[in-house]
């Protein structure tokens, strides 16, 4: 998807189709690329915009959930929207709920999928063994209930990032600062209509981070894949689609 890749000032996005904005955010080893079928299919009645979130880019003093949030607040008043639908998976929407609590007035709608930020199950106490791509790919892999999903070009992309000393230290620094900022106590405050779409076999946010945010959020639907893991959006897009799509138009998105 890089190819259509925006350069605006200090930002770096996807922007395609017409209508209400449809924001999405990845998460801590995601890409553009994750959010394809997406895009494809939501192009048709919302403007969708994938910004590429500075990750590797700030100081490393300054790198973490909430700074990314606050780079979000930037691209958001640059681009002008007045009212957003925020779509994160994983850290993105981690970083979907901070903004949320600093700007619930412009949050029309919040969709997370297997979201950080009451509980996450990240990489464990041996990550990373950077010389060894065979871990790697059983790290990747653990993000899928099928393993196939775990494509060589993926598990590439990974052991890329891991081998940059630079990218490591900001990934670990995003890490603790995400797990430090624990949001359970903000939850009740988000009173938008919320969405929640998480895979059955999620082991990074397992289901009970899924039953804890629709306890905690107001207006919140819960909704399950089956053989599902981390990603929904990527392991079963079009039920994915289907869902957020028929989630949309009850509330009259």
């Amino acid at each position: 998807m890089t190819e259509n890749l925006k350069h605006d000032g200090q930002f770096k996005y996807i922007e395609e189709g017409q209508g209400e904005p449809l924001i999405l955010l990845h998460g801590l080893f995601g890409a553009l690329s994750n959010f394809r079928e997406t895009v494809d299919h939501f192009k048709q009645k919302y403007t969708v915009v994938i910004p590429m979130l500075p990750l590797y880019e700030l100081p490393v003093l300054e790198t973490s959930a909430k700074s990314i949030a606050k780079f979000l607040t930037k691209f958001i008043d640059f681009k002008g929207y007045n009212k957003v639908h925020l779509l994160g998976n994983s850290l993105g929407g981690h970083v979907a709920l901070i903004y949320t609590r600093k700007h619930p007035e412009k949050v029309k709608s919040l969709i997370l999928t297997a979201s950080s930020g009451l509980y996450e199950n990240a990489f464990g106490s041996s990550f990373p063994r950077r010389e060894d791509k065979e871990f790697i790919r059983k790290k990747v892999a653990v993000t899928f209930f099928d393993p196939k999903h775990a494509t060589d070009e993926l598990v590439d992309e990974c052991f890329e990032i891991v081998n940059d000393r630079n990218r490591v230290i900001r990934i670990l620094a995003i890490a603790k600062s995400a797990i430090r900022h624990n949001m359970a106590k903000d939850l009740p405050n988000m009173d938008m209509p919320a969405c929640l779409i998480w895979g059955k076999n999620d082991t990074i946010t397992p289901p009970e981070v899924a039953v804890e945010f629709e306890e905690k959020l107001p207006d919140a639907d819960l909704f399950w894949i089956d053989e599902c893991g981390h990603a929904p959006m990527m392991e079963h897009p079009e039920e994915f689609n289907r869902i957020l799509s028929e989630w949309l138009d009850s509330r009259g998105f």
